[in-house]
């Protein structure tokens, strides 16, 4: 059995799909270890090659994994939101992450204890077939992103990443800058600046100072690549759409 309507042992409302997913018995196991956090923008939950202290729950707003090259420059692999968890590497036995975690758009989230989650796991099944599925399905995403920005053009590309993240937030309003995007999609900020004006001109998108507001999701679908389709394929097929 499972509940749709869950609080935090301190009052906090639980949005997070896996935490909503599992059953209240598995819950119950996890809820003392739920730990409530503010996640302002660019709060960074993880750097590459450092040792995992936590794993999060995010309940709003979404968390970017990015990669940074030697020369500085980063490019976004995933995103998580309220359908995951961050710190997916402690699923499946490994310590370390190799990807930098940054809060893009600013919400909250719970976090756990990697030794208390390894704790809950031993008696929580269900959680643990989930965290480790989801893990299979994140690496998944990575390969399609990086084919993504390797083989379609700028406006599929920011099309595709418009949708991800209103999913993920579940709002027509995000608040991002082009430099945000360039950085985000690997590119400079004139050519992202330049697809966000082509969908401005066919009134799917409105870009204000610092936000972008989706008008219309189904033209904005029809811009995208195939990628976006099969990301949400993967995110379906594990429940957590």
């Amino acid at each position: 059995m499972q509940s749709n309507e869950r609080i935090s042992t301190a009052g906090n409302s639980v949005h997070n799909k896996i935490l909503l997913s599992i059953s209240d018995k598995e819950y119950s196991l996890i809820l003392p270890h739920l730990e409530f956090l503010d996640m302002p923008h660019h709060l960074i939950l993880y750097e590459p090659d450092q040792p995992l202290e936590f794993v999060h729950f995010p309940n709003s707003g979404m968390v970017s994994l990015v990669i940074a090259t030697e020369d500085g420059r980063t490019v976004e692999v995933g995103e998580v939101g309220r359908e995951g968890f961050a710190g997916v590497q402690a699923a499946v036995g490994i310590n370390k992450n190799q990807v930098r975690e940054i809060v893009q758009i600013a919400g909250d989230s719970f976090r756990v204890k990697i030794g208390a989650l390894k704790s809950v796991l031993q008696s929580a099944p269900e959680l643990e077939r989930i965290l480790t599925r989801y893990a299979v399905v994140q690496g998944m995403q990575f390969a399609q992103t990086a084919a993504c920005n390797r083989l379609h053009n700028i406006e599929q590309r920011l099309a595709r990443w418009l949708l991800i993240t209103q999913d993920r937030v579940d709002s027509s309003t995000l608040a991002i800058t082009h430099d945000f995007l360039a950085t985000m999609l690997g590119t400079d900020r004139p050519t992202v600046s330049l697809a966000a004006r082509i969908l401005q001109d066919k009134q799917i998108i409105e870009y204000t100072r610092g936000a972008v507001q989706i008008l219309n999701r189904a033209k904005l679908k029809e811009c995208s690549c195939e990628c976006y389709e099969v990301i949400q394929q993967y995110n379906h097929e594990i429940g957590l759409n």
